[in-house]
């Protein structure tokens, strides 16, 4: 079985997120993609995040009606900073040999990918794709790893919270799912 990773803040998740995940399906061609949102993303210190349950809420809602996309709360009941190697593991564990891995991130990430922990095991985990985002092309490519050109939309989350923050819709940005659920609970407001 073929499964994808793709983990973030999701902050809140986007169209952005999900044209990108839909595209790396078809193009690795993934049995199944999981979306995984930290509790407390690493590499983001003394920024705020919006609680988990509600960025774990607006996924579950734009993931629903998919057969290959599926979303884990692992990172979230773990609680706490999260690590890519410490979810590998477990992932490993829970699907055993027959699951072939591809771990998804963006290539603004390359240029901090020495601070990973335990990077040597991730990569002896799963295939480590790099997709080009938007303004952050690959220089130089590690060895080993998938890199992917993918005509990433060029969404913004941070985007998406100060729209709504200054009272402007987020129209065709979002999972209109989500962005419902943005309402309801008055987030980034």
């Amino acid at each position: 079985m073929r499964i994808g990773i793709l983990g973030g803040t999701f902050d809140p998740v986007h169209n952005g997120h999900m044209y990108l995940a839909e595209k790396i399906c078809k193009k690795l061609s993934l049995d199944k993609l999981i979306f995984i949102p930290t509790y407390i993303p690493p590499h983001k210190k003394g920024v705020k995040v919006t609680q988990a349950r509600h960025r774990y809420n607006m996924l579950k809602l734009a993931v629903s009606g998919s057969k290959i996309f599926k979303l884990s709360d692992m990172e979230i009941k773990r609680k706490g900073r999260s690590y890519s190697v410490e979810t590998l593991r477990r992932l490993s564990r829970r699907y055993g040999r027959k699951a072939e891995f591809f771990f998804i991130t963006g290539s603004d990430s390359l240029r901090e990918l020495d601070k990973w922990k335990n990077l040597e095991e991730i990569l002896k985990l799963c295939k480590f794709v790099v997709v080009e985002r938007p303004g952050f092309k690959a220089k130089k490519l590690p060895a080993g790893l998938i890199y992917l050109k993918v005509n990433a939309k060029d969404i913004s989350a941070t985007e998406i919270r100060n729209r709504i923050k200054t009272g402007r819709h987020p129209a065709g940005l979002m999972p209109r799912m989500a962005e419902c659920y943005i309402h309801r609970n008055k987030l980034y407001i």
